[in-house]
Order: structure tokens, then C-alpha cells, then sequence
């Protein structure tokens, strides 16, 4: 076991440490994280193939080699924008029965379906021999409740970090993905198989792991099995001394059970804090422009002059650039903060954004895409530095932020909320971007980056710190004390668990306007 720690709860010492079984748990769940973002790097590589365009896009095969009229255009095709983006088109519709499934089967039995539609998807895919049976394995592959989770099972000192493993692993699958269509496109003519079915390897370990994680205390003692959630909790603690959390996650499941009807509870007063931070966070995430170049790196980098190899070769380098930025947020996340990271990451996706408007503006026109060697460099190093900010802010904690600020009572329903419009935004850009190219050429990067200043307005003015703050306790020492979130707090006492009588040994950490 590594070193023990007590968390600070309403009065209460929360006895908790970092076992193994809570780093092993936290690892393998996350590994959903490798496959959704296997899935988000691979359709951009796979969509540069000749091969793969001669087999379901040749309108786009014979633009992209013989039509000069405009080298923004050369893959603006619905279809082929289709192949990407209806994999979150079906997660959104499946998001309204997650919280179903994660209140009355339990987080970890979600997950094992998950990986199950998974492994199913990537059949269809690596068989496909049709646009509709690639259409029906992306639609197959969904994604289960694995952030919520993650942020369950961990010691609230260490919630970020492990959090952060699940974007992580995102970044991972992508760097993954960029290295598989590195290498299968220069297999001919069934690399995009290739591509396409390496998927199953994150699908399996996902599936596997899920018979190994333990549900989460949470989740159990909210399904009535108070015994069994007292034993997990003890394993995961690494400590007999566990009845304070447990008598406060009781109570406050007692009171999540009084609610029958947790999506209308969510348009409640009290509740709208949490609901416009998380709806508005995803709404962000996506209008950073972040999966737009992350899903079409290969295509974007061959519009740009770009050969097929040395595309692919500069997605395969943001990939990298992914995975170690995203290092610096599982460090930092509960040591400076979350407000910290994503106002810092907005100037310098602001400037790497502008910078590549201007660099396109001038040397890339209509009609010539040489950039020459010193500028491809330089869109190259400015990409890398808007994804790596990206990567240590807005990546993981979209997802960190909505997950541990919802109350138990809603806290299924806010989580399927906030992927249910991620997945919408997310398809909305997928489906668009090409497009968007085509039409507002460079200019896309000016698109995005004014979403940037934005949303980073709203984090400096309406975010509050959540760092190293109980879940349980985010009503009385988050939102009652903000400067604008507060209004809502009336009367949040007569529903809310208020543990020890509503009074607090820690001090406010949120933010200060």
C-alpha cells in the first residue's frame, strides 16, 4: 500500500488510503477510455487511404487526385463525414438509457455491456464490405459511465488524478490509432481493415476488466446492499475505520432514493448550478475545435500539402504531444487546481489558434498548398501547442468537473446529461467540419479560437475551484459560498445531506472574482 492520508469531511476524518485496489480499478476502468479514443484517432487516418476511398468514397478518391478548383474542398463529402461522426450520434441516444443501467445494474455491469457492444461494433467494422455495415459497427460502438466511476471509487485528495487516467487512456488510443494507420497504409489494399479491427484490443481489455473491478461502494449501497458496500468501501480505504463515510454515503442514498424522478429533479433550482457548468463545459470542450483536428489530423495535414505519409507522420507527433500533456493535468489537477489549468490553456490555444489562421491566410490559397518546409514546421509546432494545452485543461476536465459536483440523487442522471450533449456537440462538429473547411478555409482556426476567449470568460468568472472538496459537500462548500451561484442555494438545505449539522472544518476553495 503506498502512504495513508485522512480526508477532511464536515468535521470528520474520512480514513483513507491509496491501496492497490483502487489504483487496479481505477487503471482498468479507464481502459474505456483507450477505446473511445482508439476510435476517435483511427476514422481520420483510415478516411486519408486511397484504398479505402476507392472502396466506399471514389467521388472523394477522384477530388482529392484530380480536383484542383480548391484544396480546402478536396474531402468536403457528408458521407464520408458520416463515417466519423455516427459513432457519437448513437452514443447520444444511447446516454438515455445509462442512467438506467447504472442505477439498477450498477457501474461495473455497464461497463461489461459496453465493452460487449464494443467487441460487436468492431466486427462489423473490420468486415464491412458496404457504407452501411461500417455505418452499423460505428453505431454499435458506445460507451459506458466510466468517469462517474472513477470519481466514486478515489480518495478525494487523488480524485483528479486518477479521473484524469480516463483521458489519459483517451490520448493514448489516439497516439495508438495514429501509429496503426502510420504503418496499415502502407498495406495494400487492406490496411483500413487492419485500422479498423485493431479496435477489438481496447474492447477486450475493457470487457475483461470489468469482471475484475469491484462496483463502487455508491453504487451498491444506493441498490439496498449496505453490507456489501461497507465491505468494498473497506477494501478500497485499506482501513476498518470506515464508518463515517459510510453512515454519510447512506444517508445521502437515502435521501438520492426519496427522488423518483432524477432528470426533473435536475431542472430543479438548486440543481441549475451544476446542470449549466456541466452542459456548458461539454458545449466548450467541443467548440475548442480539439476533435476537429483530432479526428481529421491526416486529412487536415494532406489538405494543408501534405503527403499521405508525412501527414499521417505529423498526426502520429500531436498524438505523442497528447499523451504527455495529458501527464502534466493527472500531476497538476489537485495541486494547482482546475480554474488554474483551463485559464491558462485558453491563452495558449487562443495564440496557437490565431497563429495558424494567419500562417494558412498567407501561404495557403485556393490553388497552392505549398507551405514550404519552415512553415509545415511551424503549423506543425503551433497544432502540437494548441493540443497540449488542450490536453492538460478542457480534455480531461470536461469530464472531471460535471463528474464530481452532481449530488448522489442526480448524479447518474447529470452524468448522462453530460455525456448525452458532449456526443451531440461532438457529432454536430464531426458531421460539420469538412464542410466548414471548405467554406471558411483558414479561417476555422479564427472560428474556434473566438469560442476560446468565451469560454474562458466563463471559467474566470462563473467556474468554482472543486479541488480536493468532498463530493458530498460541494453544496455547502462550493455553491452556497460562490458570488453568483449561491442565489440558488435557498432552501438546498431541506433536500440535501448536510452531514454533522452543516458545519465545515475545511476552508473555501472556490473562486474568487
Amino acid at each position: 500500500m503506498a502512504g495513508g492520508f485522512s480526508v477532511s469531511g464536515s468535521g470528520v476524518e474520512f480514513e483513507a488510503k491509496i491501496t492497490p485496489i483502487v489504483i487496479i480499478s481505477c487503471i482498468m476502468a479507464a481502459t474505456g477510455g483507450l477505446m473511445f479514443g482508439y476510435d476517435v484517432g483511427i476514422s481520420g487516418g483510415v478516411t486519408s487511404m486511397d484504398d479505402f476511398l476507392r472502396e466506399f468514397f471514389p467521388t472523394v478518391l477522384k477530388k482529392k487526385h484530380e480536383d484542383k478548383e480548391s484544396n480546402y474542398c478536396k474531402y468536403d463529402n457528408q458521407g464520408l463525414q458520416l463515417f466519423t461522426s455516427s459513432l457519437y450520434l448513437a452514443g447520444l441516444t444511447a446516454t438515455f438509457f445509462a442512467s438506467y443501467t447504472t442505477r439498477r445494474l450498477g457501474r461495473r455491469l455497464t461497463m461489461l455491456i459496453a465493452g460487449v457492444f464494443f467487441i460487436v461494433g468492431v466486427i462489423f467494422n473490420g468486415a464491412a464490405q458496404n457504407l452501411a455495415m461500417l455505418i452499423v459497427g460505428r453505431i454499435l460502438l458506445g460507451c459506458g459511465a466510466v468517469p462517474l466511476f472513477l470519481s466514486e471509487i478515489a480518495p478525494t485528495r487523488i480524485r483528479g488524478g486518477l479521473n484524469i487516467l480516463f483521458q489519459l487512456n483517451v490520448t493514448i488510443g489516439i497516439l495508438f490509432a495514429n501509429l496503426v494507420n502510420y504503418g496499415t497504409a502502407k498495406i495494400h489494399p487492406w490496411g483500413w481493415r487492419l485500422s479498423l479491427s485493431l479496435a477489438g484490443i481496447p474492447a477486450a481489455l475493457l470487457t475483461l476488466g470489468a469482471l475484475f473491478v469491484v462496483d463502487t461502494p455508491n453504487s451498491l449501497i444506493e441498490r439496498g446492499r449496505l453490507e456489501e458496500g461497507k465491505a468494498v468501501l473497506r477494501k478500497i480505504r485499506g482501513t476498518d475505520n470506515v464508518e463515517p463515510e459510510f453512515n454519510e454515503i447512506v444517508e445521502a442514498s437515502r435521501v438520492a432514493q426519496e427522488v423518483k424522478h432524477p432528470f426533473r429533479n435536475l431542472l430543479q433550482r438548486r440543481n441549475r448550478p451544476q446542470l449549466v457548468i456541466a452542459v456548458l463545459l461539454q458545449i466548450f470542450q467541443q467548440f475548442t475545435g480539439i476533435n476537429a483536428i483530432m479526428f481529421y489530423a491526416p486529412v487536415l495535414f494532406n489538405t494543408l500539402g501534405f503527403k499521405t505519409d508525412a501527414s499521417l507522420y505529423s498526426a502520429v507527433i500531436t498524438g505523442a504531444v497528447n499523451v504527455l500533456s495529458t501527464l502534466v493535468s493527472v500531476y497538476s489537477v489537485d495541486r494547482v487546481g482546475r480554474r488554474m489549468l483551463l485559464l491558462e490553456a485558453g491563452v495558449q490555444m487562443f495564440l496557437s489558434q490565431v497563429a495558424i489562421a494567419v500562417v494558412l491566410g498567407i501561404k495557403v490559397t485556393d490553388r497552392s498548398d505549398n507551405l514550404g518546409h519552415g512553415w509545415a514546421i511551424m503549423v506543425v509546432v503551433m497544432v502540437c501547442t494548441f493540443v497540449s494545452s488542450f490536453a492538460w485543461s478542457w480534455g480531461p476536465l470536461g469530464w472531471l468537473i460535471p463528474s464530481e459536483t452532481f449530488p448522489l440523487e442526480t448524479r447518474s442522471a447529470g452524468q448522462s446529461v453530460t455525456v448525452c450533449v458532449n456526443l451531440l456537440f461532438t457529432f454536430v462538429i464531426a458531421q460539420a467540419f469538412l464542410s466548414m473547411l471548405c467554406h471558411l478555409k483558414y479561417a476555422i482556426f479564427a472560428f474556434f479560437s473566438a469560442w476560446v476567449v468565451v469560454m474562458s470568460l466563463f471559467v474566470l468568472f462563473f467556474l468554482p475551484e472543486t479541488k480536493n472538496i468532498p463530493i458530498e459537500e460541494m453544496t455547502e462548500r462550493v455553491w452556497k459560498q460562490h458570488w453568483f451561484w449561491k442565489r440558488f442555494m435557498d432552501g438546498a438545505d431541506k433536500h440535501h445531506v448536510v452531514p454533522n449539522g452543516g458545519k465545515s472544518n475545511g476552508t473555501f476553495n472556490g473562486a474568487t472574482v
